[in-house]
């Protein structure tokens, strides 16, 4: 299967694997915030003048920028550690993980039948790559990360894994404090052993190994030669031969290597080798979901060059695609807004004239399919959050609906491709823990494969789950999941965090976690909110929340919070509301909007100067979700979409949480940086405006464990504390 996605900027992450006036009396004064003067610039976009206060913000290294991020980040620091009721929190976290003997993620499984996985047991801050020979195999530990670190000195997480077809060699990716900078190791999986050559500045996707196992294609950032360079343009793709040199190593695809090809600067090159087809695929990639493809015979790479020929354009309109018996299966949109499965010839594609496999379903939207060597699977699901599972018999063409093993509200589907008959689903709840299960076409059951360890929480045996309609600003029904627990009274007084997302057509499918349900223990209610910008209600959900569309996003939001009062679960001074990386756009233009509705915001790495987004090294390539400064209309609406800019003076905020991590290589800290600066300037509450930027993490993917907690407890207690939780106020 091509399962191939680069999220390149805000890949969004609801941290678990992330009262207003009331009170006010007992909360820090403003005045201990440290401040830094204003650097103001004003500049014209379109005739349209925009002052950009704190813009000297956006110079890290400079020596008063770096006093005051760290001065802001110790009192933070100091602020939050004070909470009462945080430590407890902490504490509960850590027994939840004691729970389980060990936790696995991260699993491939070869074409020989071997898994390779991360593992983490309560000891381990990160996980530790094993492998074992089937799913009831002998376990065997490959690498720990920690053996990289030395004392004082970064953490090292692995990133990805790429095993070979006969899981004899795998390459491991590992980067530093959150960075995502990997560097790619190479292991003789029998032995143990590494390789000597070792491969620096690669960021983006996996390795793909070629037919023989003895060489692999890889992405990788070019050397920069002054600080002005952006590192992430004209990346390449190389190949890379076991054992030798890297310095020898060939360049395969890029925009500097085929200028004749739609490749530009800011795209991301990268090959991947099918061998359904014996073809290499290579993608042009940005954060457009609509795919654009070239092909070549495998044999090629051996030639002097290799012909690259057009496969899938971006007009053709296909989010996914797999082959089989020398037909391409796709997954599009194209007059289907809840998308459907066609399939064409992948020697001659027609994709005007294609054939239809599934089509577009009334009672929800098609999330993904999986080939196997019998069938075809695919999973729906009912506004992101109701998964069904189907299959069609290759033989007869009978489509069947399986029974999942319990209810599921997500449901992922693996298959080892079109050779074999293996299909494996892994499903989850708001309130059931995720199972991966193996599934038997004879005698049509399921089996569990789950490689973590069985951990029970009774602590959440009477939440509740409401799954709802909600009406937006224009009518518009937004879907809306609030977990809390049975017997909650609607009085008004329950502590909400709602938390959202809303960009890249990415769904918040129901997930379990322990750590983020204690929200819902301490009695209150963890709302989620499915804006448009996702794409729980289809591809139509998606690209009615971007680009000049995207204040649907936050509309939708305000809609749900206002739902919440209407109804009596809570009132605004019990509301939180939490967006990390793209959601920080989300939540920090619903505070601007609707101040008086909320008792704190909390954007977690966010996105809070999109205007700004194309000066850092990763804004361009983001352009196609965003829009560009280049082209008017598209301006306007990054400047009306802009949490920064858009705070006004004299304004009664709510208090905010924000948070960056100074390695963050999607969203520059200095956007964090300038929302928190600005806010505190411009609030006339008197509420805190904390401003926490940790120097030894990035965008929170490859955070150890222990930084897992202390965010999400962050988030928790400072969330409880302003919405007036009793065990979380500070004392007079």
């Amino acid at each position: 299967m091509i399962r191939y996605r680069l999220v390149l900027l805000f890949c969004f992450t609801l941290i678990p694997a992330s009262a207003g006036q009331a009170i006010a009396e007992q909360q820090p004064r403003q005045k201990h915030t440290p401040s830094i003067a204003s650097g103001a610039v004003t500049e014209t976009y379109w005739g349209k003048a925009v002052t950009d206060p704190y813009r000297s913000l956006e110079q890290l290294e400079n020596p008063e920028v770096a006093e005051w991020i760290n001065a802001q980040a110790t009192h933070a620091r100091t602020v939050l550690n004070s909470i009462p009721g945080r430590e407890k929190l902490l504490k509960k976290m850590a027994s939840f993980d004691s729970r389980r003997k060990s936790t696995a993620y991260s699993l491939s499984i070869t074409d020989s039948n071997r898994y390779f996985y991360l593992k983490r047991t309560p000891k381990d801050e990160t996980g530790k790559l094993f492998f074992r020979d089937g799913f009831k195999g002998k376990e065997k530990l490959l690498f720990d990360p920690e053996s990289l670190s030395k004392e004082n000195g970064p953490t090292f997480v692995v990133s990805s894994h790429s095993p070979t077809d006969d899981g004899t060699t795998v390459t491991i990716s590992v980067s530093a404090n959150g960075s995502e900078d990997d560097s790619i190791f190479i292991m003789d999986v029998e032995s143990g052993k590494l390789y000597p050559e070792t491969i620096d500045r690669c960021r983006f996707a996996s390795p793909s190994w070629t037919k023989d196992g003895k060489a692999f294609l890889y992405n990788r950032l070019r050397k920069v030669s002054s600080p002005e360079d952006n590192p992430q343009y004209d990346s390449q793709t190389w190949l890379h031969r076991i054992g030798s040199n890297p310095s020898e190593d060939r360049e395969i695809f890029s925009r500097t290597l085929n200028p004749k090809l739609n490749i530009h600067s800011a795209d991301i090159p990268s090959v991947i080798y099918d061998k359904e087809s014996g073809s290499l695929f290579g993608f042009v990639s940005t954060v457009d979901r609509r795919l654009q493809v070239y092909i070549a015979p495998l044999g090629e790479l051996n030639s002097g060059s290799i012909n690259w020929k057009a496969l899938i354009a971006p007009e053709d309109n296909i989010h996914d695609f797999a082959v089989k018996n020398g037909e391409l299966y796709f997954l599009t949109p194209d007059g289907s807004p809840r998308f459907k499965i066609m399939k064409t010839q992948l020697s001659n594609p027609d994709f005007r004239h294609r054939e239809t496999v599934v089509d577009e379903q009334p009672e929800g939207q098609i999330d993904a399919f999986a080939l196997t060597s019998d069938a075809l699977y695919y999973t729906l699901s009912l506004n992101g959050v109701d998964a069904r599972l189907f299959r069609i018999d290759d033989t007869s063409g009978s489509t069947t609906e399986l029974t999942l093993p319990f209810k599921a509200g997500s449901a992922y589907i693996s298959s080892k491709g079109p050779r074999f008959p293996d299909l494996w689903v892994t499903i989850a709840g708001w309130s059931s823990n995720y199972k991966r299960y193996r599934y038997h076409q004879e005698p049509n059951s399921f089996s569990v494969e789950t490689i973590s360890s069985p951990a029970s929480y009774p602590e959440y045996r009477h939440l509740k789950v409401e799954e709802i309609m909600v009406p937006s600003h224009d009518g518009m029904l937004v879907p809306f999941s609030l977990v809390y627990n049975d017997g909650l009274k609607k009085n008004g007084k329950n502590p909400v965090l709602l938390y959202g997302y809303g960009a890249y057509g990415k769904s918040l499918t129901p997930f379990f976690s322990p750590s983020m349900l204690l929200w819902t223990a301490n009695g209150g209610v963890l709302a989620i909110a499915h804006v448009r910008g996702g794409g729980e209600r289809g591809d139509k959900w998606h690209t009615d929340g971007m680009k000049t569309t995207k204040p649907n996003s936050w509309k939708d939001l305000i809609g749900c919070a206002e739902y919440l009062v209407e109804k009596g679960y809570s009132r605004p001074e019990h509301i939180a509301i939490n967006g990390a990386s793209a959601g920080g756009i989300l939540v920090g233009m619903a505070m601007n909007e609707r101040p008086d509705l909320f008792a704190a915001v909390i954007p977690q790495v966010g996105a809070m100067n999109p205007l700004r987004g194309e000066e850092t090294p990763n804004g361009p390539v983001n352009v196609p979700e965003f829009g560009t400064v280049t082209i008017k209309k598209e301006c306007m609406a990054l400047i009306a979409m802009d949490p920064y800019l858009q705070i006004t003076e004299n304004t009664a905020y709510p208090a905010a949480l924000v948070t960056t991590g100074m390695n963050d290589p999607r969203v520059s800290a200095w956007q964090p940086a300038k929302f928190a600066a600005r806010l505190q300037e411009a609030s006339s509450s008197g509420n805190p405006v904390l401003f926490f930027a940790d120097v030894d993490a990035g965008h929170g993917m490859g955070n150890t464990k222990s930084k897992e907690f202390e965010a999400l407890a962050d988030v928790l207690s400072f969330g409880l504390w302003q919405t007036g939780h009793p065990d979380f106020q500070p004392k007079k």
